[in-house]
C-alpha cells in the first residue's frame, strides 16, 4: 500500500470510528439550531451556475439530483427511482419518484426535470460553462409520460451519466424568476432545507423542510432533517474559523489549515475528520499558446525543477497529500505510475532552460533572453483562494526564483477579470483544481477550448489527447478508460508538461462534541449538508 492509499485508509477509518462511537452513545434528537463556519460564500446561489466546489455544502441544503453515489462510485436512486442506459450508450432513461415536491409545492415530474436539461442547451443561460458543453451533446429530450425522462445524445459519451445524475434540479417556477441567475428564495429545490435569509458577505440561514421524505440510500435516516434551522457563516480566514469554533461562536467548521489541525485532533471537546476529494488536483496549468510557456522546455523545467514536497510540509505541516497525476488517487480512473517519477531535478531543469535560450541573468538573478526576463504570470481567482493557497503560491514563487531563475508573477483577480483573462488566453499559467468525476474533470481540462474544454487552462489542442479522450468517451469499460487516461497522463505531464500538479484537495471538518452526524458525502468525500446532523444536550 502506497503512502496515499494508507493516508486515505487511515482517514476513512478515523471518520467511521468517530461516527460509530458518537451514534452508539445516543439516539438522534429532533430540533435545535446549528451554526456552521464555512470558507466559501456561494456566488451565485444558483447551483447550476456556481462553479465553486467548496460551496456545495451550502447549496446541497436546498437542491438535489437524480442519483446519489455510494462510496465505491455506484449510482443509487434519489429523485429518480431507477435509470437505464441503452446498449449503444446514447440513450439515458430516468424513472422519477412520484412523491417528490419542491418547497414551493410544485410537483417533481418529467417535464420539470426536462426543463433543467433543456436549459443546458440555452447559451443565454449557461454560455461559457461546462453546463453548456454537456448540453451541446444532447440530441433530444423526451417525456413519454409524467414519470419518465429520456435523454438521447448525438453520440455515445460515457461521462454523461455522471453529469446527468448530479445536475441540481430547479423548480419549474425558477425559470420565470428574475432571480434565476443570481439565486434566491424563488429558485426553489426539493431539499431538506428552505432558504430563509441571506446576508451577503455575512451568512445564510435555512429552515427545515417539514415535507421532506425522499433522502437517498446514502443518507443515515429518512424523513425531515433533525435540525430546525442551520446558519452558515462566511468566514474565509482559516484562523478566524478556528477561533470561532474554539470560542463557541459556531458549532462546526470546515476547511482547517495544517497549522490549526492540532487544535482539534487530540482534543476531547471536538471531533475532527478529513478526506481527500475526487477530481483534478490543485495544479499550475501552463499555457502552450502564450509567452514563455509556449516552449515545452520551459514547461518541463518547471515540472522537473520544482521540489513540491518540502513546500507542502512547510505550508501545511504535513496535513496535505502531494499530487502526481491528472486526477485524484481516490478516483477509479487514477493511475499511480507517475508517483515519485519527476520533480526535484534542478540540474536537469536548468539545462533545459539553457537549451531554450534563457542563458543570461539580469541584475536580480532572473534568467533573460534578448533583454527580456523569463517571467510567467500566474492567475489565481479570488473566489478559489482557500486552504492557504496564497501562501503555497508564494513559496513556489520563491523556489522558482532561487532554483531556476524564473519569475512567477502572482495575480489575484475577481470573477469578471478571471473570465476575461481566460477568454483572451493571455496568461502564463492558471492555478486550478476541480472535483468532477468519471473523466469529466479530465475532459474539462484537456478538450480543446472550442470543443468543450471549459477549463482547459493549458489551452492544449493535441491530436493525441483528442484521440484518447474520444476513445475513452466511447466506452463504458472502466479498465479501458483507465488505460486511455493513463496514456493521456504520461503525454500531458512528463512529455508535454501541460501542468505542474501540487497537492490533492481535501476537506476537513471539526465540530463541538455535542454535534453528531457531520461527515462527508460518499464518493466525492466533500462535506455533506446538515440533513443527518443532530445535537445532544449541551
Amino acid at each position: 500500500m502506497n503512502a496515499n492509499s494508507l493516508r486515505i485508509a487511515l482517514g476513512l477509518t478515523c471518520l467511521l470510528g468517530t461516527s460509530l462511537s458518537l451514534h452508539a452513545a445516543e439516539q438522534p434528537k429532533q430540533g435545535g439550531s446549528l451554526t456552521w463556519g464555512v470558507e466559501t460564500e456561494p456566488s451565485p446561489f444558483n447551483p447550476q451556475l456556481n462553479g465553486q466546489s467548496k460551496a456545495e455544502v451550502v447549496l446541497r441544503s436546498v437542491w438535489e439530483s437524480l442519483l446519489a453515489r455510494q462510496p465505491d462510485g455506484r449510482f443509487v436512486p434519489w429523485l429518480a427511482e431507477r435509470f437505464e442506459v441503452s446498449e449503444d450508450g446514447k440513450s439515458y432513461r430516468f424513472t422519477l419518484r412520484r412523491d417528490v415536491t419542491f418547497s414551493t409545492g410544485e410537483k417533481l415530474n418529467a417535464n420539470a426535470v426536462a426543463e433543467n436539461f433543456r436549459h443546458t442547451q440555452d447559451a443565454a443561460y449557461c454560455a461559457g460553462s461546462s453546463l453548456c458543453a454537456m448540453g451541446n451533446r444532447i440530441a433530444s429530450i423526451e417525456t413519454p409520460d409524467e414519470q419518465t425522462l429520456v435523454i438521447t445524445l448525438k453520440q455515445a459519451y460515457s461521462p454523461f451519466l455522471s453529469f446527468a445524475a448530479s445536475l441540481e434540479i430547479l423548480s419549474p417556477g425558477s425559470w420565470h424568476s428574475t432571480q434565476l441567475k443570481s439565486g434566491g428564495k424563488e429558485i426553489a429545490g426539493t431539499g431538506p432545507f428552505i432558504l430563509e435569509s441571506y446576508e451577503k458577505g455575512q451568512q445564510v440561514t435555512f429552515v427545515k423542510n417539514p415535507n421532506y421524505n425522499w433522502a437517498p440510500a446514502t443518507a443515515k435516516h429518512q424523513g425531515p432533517a433533525y435540525l430546525d434551522r442551520i446558519t452558515y457563516r462566511f468566514l474565509p480566514e482559516s484562523s478566524v474559523r478556528t477561533g470561532a469554533l474554539l470560542s463557541g461562536q459556531v458549532d462546526v467548521i470546515e476547511g482547517i489549515s495544517g497549522n490549526d489541525a492540532g487544535e482539534f485532533k487530540e482534543n476531547e471537546d471536538f471531533s475532527y475528520q478529513h478526506a481527500l476529494n475526487t477530481g483534478t488536483p490543485y495544479s499550475l496549468f501552463l499555457n502552450v499558446e502564450y509567452g514563455a510557456t509556449q516552449d515545452v522546455k520551459v514547461r518541463q523545467a518547471l515540472l522537473q525543477g520544482l521540489d513540491i514536497d518540502p513546500i507542502l510540509t512547510s505550508v501545511y505541516r504535513g496535513e496535505r497529500t502531494r499530487a502526481w497525476g491528472i486526477t485524484s488517487p481516490i478516483d477509479p480512473l487514477y493511475n499511480n505510475d507517475l508517483e515519485g517519477k519527476y520533480g526535484n531535478q534542478p540540474d536537469e531543469a536548468n539545462k533545459l532552460l539553457d537549451e531554450a535560450g534563457w542563458q543570461t541573468r539580469d541584475s536580480q538573478g532572473f534568467r533573460s533572453k534578448n533583454g527580456e526576463r523569463l517571467s510567467i504570470e500566474v492567475i489565481q481567482a479570488q473566489a478559489t483562494v482557500r486552504d492557504q493557497r496564497d501562501v503555497l503560491l508564494q513559496a513556489i514563487q520563491a523556489q522558482a526564483r532561487q532554483r531556476l531563475g524564473v519569475e512567477l508573477k502572482l495575480r489575484y483577480v475577481d470573477s469578471g477579470t478571471y473570465t476575461e483573462v481566460r477568454n483572451t488566453g493571455k496568461f502564463g499559467s492558471i492555478a486550478n483544481s476541480n472535483t468532477e468525476t468519471d473523466g469529466i474533470d479530465i475532459e474539462n481540462h484537456y478538450r480543446p477550448v472550442k470543443a468543450g474544454g471549459s477549463i482547459n487552462y493549458s489551452r492544449v489542442n493535441s491530436p493525441e489527447i483528442n484521440t484518447w479522450l474520444d476513445q475513452a468517451a466511447n466506452t463504458a469499460d472502466l479498465t479501458q478508460r483507465r488505460q486511455l487516461y493513463s496514456e493521456l497522463q504520461r503525454y500531458a505531464l512528463p512529455q508535454q508538461a501541460l501542468a505542474v500538479p501540487l497537492y490533492e484537495p481535501e476537506d476537513q471538518i471539526a465540530a463541538a462534541r455535542y454535534v453528531h452526524g457531520v461527515g462527508f458525502r460518499s464518493f466525492k468525500q466533500m462535506p455533506e449538508n446538515a440533513y443527518d446532523v443532530w445535537l445532544s444536550d449541551h
